[in-house]
């Protein structure tokens, strides 16, 4: 009791400014900016999470595209897309070194997770028995500092009841980012990127993989499939911004 007066008596002495409209409060996302970006989502593909149309049955029946070509990965979970102004908190948190974006990321994601396991329509999964956040290579990881996958893997396993495992998989060739490959080059920028140090680890478990952002999925799709080599029985990515399918 005498913690949470404490810390509400601070929250009133100092308060935070919104992330993203700048407005006074006591945390880092007003209830508008909440509302307005993270809670009215749209239908998307439980497979992959791009959009669905309207009148689409949602958590249930994955996208055309992912009927057609399965990817490695099971599901997907995101927060929000990948456009303005949400994109520029990803930017804050990888070049700023805004680290508690990460606990905010982290906490929305896991918010974005509850809601879709409350959807009437949703298929009733168990969750994950580790998260395994995407490894960075030795080179990126020493220029940045920090893998900001493995900081919002932190607060959304603590939210879920979910274990972290940092180094479930490892990133044995540094590769171009994504984000500066053309799309055509993606997949092949990414082969044999990752390796699992420990199968008996990942033999059949259910695995979840988190990223910061999701574009082509080619990042999500080599590592799901290297972990499907070392015997995971389900793949399931939580990803905190997925970006739109016009601009993958």
């Amino acid at each position: 009791m005498a913690g949470a007066i404490a810390q509400g008596l601070l929250a009133a002495l100092l308060p935070c400014n919104c992330v993203l409209c700048g407005g006074s409060g006591a945390s880092l996302l007003c209830s508008g900016c909440h509302g307005q970006f993270f809670t009215a989502a749209p239908r998307r593909c439980p497979v992959c999470a791009n959009p669905l149309p309207p009148g689409a049955p949602g958590r249930v029946v994955p996208c055309g595209r992912c009927q057609a070509d399965r990817p490695a990965f099971d599901a997907t979970f995101v927060a929000a897309d990948y456009a303005l102004p949400v994109d520029r908190l990803v930017l804050q948190l990888k070049f700023a070194r805004q680290l508690a974006l990460a606990r905010l990321f982290g906490g929305l994601l896991a918010d974005a997770v509850l809601r879709a396991e409350s959807d009437p329509g949703a298929l009733p999964l168990a969750r994950p028995a580790l998260l395994c956040p995407v490894p960075l290579g030795l080179q990126r990881l020493t220029e940045r500092g920090f893998n900001q996958a493995l900081e919002i893997a932190r607060p959304l396993g603590k939210a879920l009841g979910i274990a972290v495992h940092a180094r479930l998989a490892l990133r044995v060739r540094e590769t171009p980012a994504q984000s500066s490959t053309p799309h055509g080059a993606r997949e092949s920028n990414m082969a044999n990127a990752f390796a699992i140090p420990d199968r008996a680890l990942v033999e059949g478990r259910h695995i979840g993989l988190v990223d910061d952002v999701m574009s082509s999925g080619q990042t999500l799709q080599e590592l799901a499939a290297t972990l499907k080599r070392h015997g995971a029985a389900r793949v399931t990515n939580y990803v905190f911004a997925r970006t739109p399918p016009n601009t993958n």
